[in-house]
């Protein structure tokens, strides 16, 4: 259990926008920035992993070669790859808001183009657009809800966004079955499978062009104290408000810096590094499950294929997200990112080893499933997280972005070399493969220290000047406190 840190307050001292959000009692607002974040991760996952059913039925139609296939399934991790870098600095230097909205429209155009496909080129073209929107929708989903949240409840909140996950996993089967089961051709099938992407897609983009820019954005990096403080008290209808804050600076951090200074390459080393490790073994296996699946019980049909990989993601998957989610803060974040690569590894050691178990249907569900909840409670949602709340603000989505970029890369290699490593080194090898990288995983995440149920300005290190804002006699700059001015908050509570 991770112990919350004191919190004593000068009677005297003014809050600043990041001491309301970091002190704030979790009410509707929260709730409301949980669901937008949430619904484009919800399409994120759908539009990824509805593409391992939509391959199946394309390899057969089209008549695809295995590598032809494999550019189907992770064209669009390629490009989350891009996303991920490109738009994760872009909402450091032009707002988290602008970004958010832009991604949903490139998610929008990807979904649409890419059902009406009449080659591999064009739908490989088309997953590659929308990719590129998966990519830069998860820096700015986890960081601006990061930056909404309270010290107490912070990884609970951005760990529900990413729970939203877990239903794009369930609706993207449940689809399939319910057009093949209805007679609908294979072609409709698969073509209305990623035309129904656009559908949330379409409604993250109106919801977020009603969110307000981070506040810890705009008052710590760009200056505008007032009209942070302003649109928090609208957007949370006066839950967190104060007549009078601080102002608050700090010095911009450019990407250079980022990467040489020994604190952020060793965080940058240790998100991006483990999250690398994970996406391998991860959409490896998930993205070339089908195949999994083929080699483990060869006579079962595309429709209980669907039915074994919908039993894996709602029995196992989905009450990992909601235990991840609900028991991160009280376990530690990092701590519980460690938990879960030592129970993939084990899992994937024993699939490995034990000839038996890749042989029968109904141990391999059983131990294949004990990973698939280890890896959402643990390192599915930790590697999310973590990226979101280690990085100094005015870097903090360029800090996730390469964290999340680096670990598309992964996945990208994973979707390519998976089915090679079958074919050549069986599906025992594959998983002892598997296993070696969650070990990996573990590693490198020892890099990381623990941010679980502490200010973001503490975990970033950040030392900025306040300055009262408006009149008075304790008007004027002074430096703030060893934690940043970050618990003198009672004030502002009087205040609202």
């Amino acid at each position: 259990m991770v112990p919350r840190p004191a919190a004593p307050a000068s009677p005297g001292a003014m809050a600043t926008v990041s001491d309301l959000l970091n002190e704030a009692p979790r009410t509707r607002f929260h709730r409301r920035a949980v669901i937008v974040s949430g619904v484009g991760v919800f399409t994120d996952a759908y539009d990824l992993f509805v593409i391992s059913t939509v391959a199946a039925l394309v390899h057969a139609q089209w008549h695809l070669a295995t590598t032809e296939t494999s550019w189907v399934t992770g064209s669009a991790i390629l490009g989350a790859f891009i996303g991920a870098l490109v738009f994760g600095r872009i909402a450091d230097l032009a707002g988290r808001k602008s970004v958010y909205a832009a991604v949903a429209v490139v998610m929008v155009v990807g979904a649409l183009t890419s059902a009406f496909a009449n080659g591999v080129v064009w739908l490989v073209a088309a997953r590659f657009v929308l990719g590129l929107g998966i990519g830069g929708d998860y820096p700015v989903s986890a960081v601006l809800m990061s930056e909404y949240a309270n010290r107490d409840d912070r990884g609970r909140m951005v760990g529900l966004v990413f729970s939203m996950q877990a239903l794009g996993l369930v609706v993207g089967p449940l689809v399939g079955l319910a057009l093949l089961s209805g007679s609908v051709s294979h072609d409709l099938t698969w073509r209305l499978m990623l035309g129904f992407g656009a559908i949330p897609a379409a409604a993250v983009l109106y919801l977020r062009t009603r969110m307000p820019e981070s506040p810890r954005f705009q008052a710590r990096v760009r200056g505008r104290t007032e009209r942070a403080a302003a649109e928090l008290a609208r957007f949370s209808q006066g839950a967190v408000a104060a007549r009078t804050v601080s102002a608050e600076t700090v010095e911009r951090v450019g990407v250079g810096s980022l990467l040489t200074s020994g604190r952020t390459l060793r965080l940058v080393l240790g998100t991006a590094g483990a999250w690398f490790l994970f996406d391998y073994a991860y959409y490896g296996n998930t993205l070339s499950l089908p195949a999994i699946l083929k080699d483990v019980a060869p006579g079962a049909s595309l429709v209980t294929n669907l039915l074994l990989t919908l039993i894996l993601f709602s029995g196992f998957a989905v009450p990992g997200y909601v235990l991840a989610f609900a028991r991160m803060d009280r376990i530690g974040h990092r701590r519980l990112q460690l938990i879960g690569f030592s129970v993939m590894a084990a899992a994937f050691v024993v699939l490995g080893a034990v000839p038996a178990l890749t042989t029968t249907v109904a141990p391999f569900i059983a131990l294949f499933g004990v990973s698939y909840f280890f890896i959402e409670f643990g390192p599915n949602t930790t590697t999310f997280v973590l990226p979101s709340e280690l990085f100094p603000v005015s870097v903090r989505t360029t800090g996730h972005g390469i964290a999340a970029g680096i670990g598309k890369l992964g996945a990208f290699i994973g979707v390519f070399l998976v089915p090679v490593l079958e074919q050549r080194i069986g599906l025992r090898g594959m998983l002892l493969v598997a296993g070696a990288a969650a070990v990996a995983g573990y590693l490198v995440t020892l890099l990381l220290p623990e941010p679980a149920r502490r200010n973001l300005e503490d975990v970033a290190a950040e030392r900025p000047q306040v300055r009262t804002a408006g009149a008075g006699p304790g008007a004027g700059w002074r430096p703030a406190g060893r934690l940043g001015a970050s618990r003198a908050v009672a004030p502002s509570r009087a205040l609202r």
